[in-house]
């Protein structure tokens, strides 16, 4: 017999089950609460409360653990490439030689846009954020592909649905990129890795082919592997409100993108580049910035530290700090925002203040100074990210139908005024 919890309120109790998950989280089962009781519970930002069960991603931000469907980041990120991290994340498990050549040859498939999907963007001026196209592409990219708006979880039609979203979103974001630059657009090369045609759409040119360097491709699978799910953060559950709804995944993934977009989610990263490029402009120690930090009536934020889950150690931070210093050392480079980061991390390590408050490096620390070795421009920044979070809101979309959720619909508190007669203008 499961544990109770039991709820009193005017004098009167109630029970409610508690659930327990398989890595022994607790929650009460506050499901039929407003129906059995008359009450809501109030909890701005959702920080309490449970929306789903998934199988996805497990999270433990105590002891600075993350699991990919139960394999830890730490062998992930060492072992697998971002097309085997997809296909788990998507499917539970690891794939085998066939799975892998098959969902390879898919992604290779379908990185073609459509030749009429292509003029639209030129329809963007060149100011235009890259994460807006993205976001406006991805709806677009249904309406040539009809067949995607109604599409099953399970079978080829998923599989094909799936790889296909995979591998357009690299190119939509690589060709965002060249319109905005005023350079013409690359078609993916078949014979690329995932990420090294990324690279060739992004880079090569008429007169010179980009070479792949092993280094960099290494480096930005890396990166994508890092951020390819990451529990319900603000960019799932948004991908998850919208599909509760019976919106199609391309919908779906596109409200996720705006979600993401916004600088205390996806674009933190260039906001740690760009108060690094503050420090180092200034003049000033980092020590300076230190102290403002702490200053409550200063306004300034040290970006990158702390995170809403983890209470220690982000560990995406640690694999990619060390990534950092692989990629300059082999590419013989020096980033003097490095050397300021890592005094503000050395610092804040051994400063009460930060310990105190749990502020530890979080991933966008160090992935925005990779991507900034790797050579992507820093509006692309939150682009990125939202490629390697494809995976996690497909997968999340998907279980989400499986499991044949309700339609999301949070109850509020009303605090306005309460009834009153109408007054007609003259009145006023």
């Amino acid at each position: 017999m499961s544990d109770k919890a039991t709820l009193t309120v005017g004098g009167k109790s109630y029970e409610f089950d508690v659930v327990v998950g398989t890595e022994n989280e607790k929650c009460i089962d506050f499901q039929e609460l407003r129906s059995t009781t008359g009450y809501i519970t109030m909890d701005p930002g959702f920080a309490n409360t449970g929306s789903c069960y998934s199988s996805i991603t497990y999270v433990d931000g105590a002891k600075g653990v993350l699991r990919y469907r139960g394999y830890p980041i730490e062998e992930i990120a060492e072992k697998a490439s971002f097309v085997e991290t997809a296909y788990l994340i998507l499917y539970g498990e690891l794939p085998n030689a066939a799975q892998l050549k098959t969902f390879s040859a898919r992604l290779k498939e379908h990185a073609p846009l459509h030749t009429n999907l292509e003029h639209h963007f030129s329809g963007f001026p060149i100011s235009a954020p890259p994460m807006a196209i993205l976001s406006a592409m991805l709806n677009l990219v249904s309406c040539f592909h009809p067949e995607v708006l109604d599409v099953p979880t399970t079978g080829d039609e998923f599989d094909r649905t799936a790889s296909l979203l995979l591998s357009k979103v690299r190119t939509i974001a690589a060709f965002a990129y060249r319109m905005a630059s005023g350079k013409p657009l690359n078609q993916p090369n078949p014979n690329l890795t995932y990420c090294g045609n990324f690279l060739h759409m992004m880079f090569s040119d008429p007169y010179q082919e980009y070479e792949v360097s092993p280094v960099i491709d290494k480096a930005l699978n890396l990166f994508l592997v890092l951020h390819a799910d990451h529990e319900q953060n603000c960019s799932t559950s948004t991908v998850r409100v919208v599909g509760s709804s019976r919106a199609n995944l391309f919908s779906s993934v596109a409200a996720g993108v705006c979600a993401l977009w916004g600088p205390l989610h996806g674009g933190a990263n260039a906001a740690v580049i760009a108060m690094l490029e503050d420090i180092k402009k200034s003049g000033r120690t980092p020590q300076y910035y230190i102290e403002r930090a702490k200053d409550k009536d200063d306004p300034f934020k040290l970006m990158g530290f702390g995170h809403r889950v983890y209470k220690n150690f982000d560990p995406r931070s640690i694999i990619l700090k060390k990534q950092v210093h692989d990629v300059l050392e082999a590419l013989h480079l020096k980033d003097d925002l490095l050397d300021i980061a890592l005094q503000l991390e050395q610092t804040t390590l051994a400063d009460d203040y930060f310990i105190s408050r749990n502020l530890y490096p979080n991933v966008d620390f160090y992935s925005g100074i990779l991507l900034r070795a790797i050579g992507i421009p820093l509006n692309m920044y939150t682009v990125m990210f939202a490629i390697g979070r494809m995976p996690g809101w497909i997968a999340n979309w998907k279980e989400l139908h499986d499991h044949k959720l309700r339609i999301s619909r949070p109850r509020q508190i009303y605090t306005g005024a309460t009834a009153r007669p109408f007054v007609p203008i003259a009145a006023r």
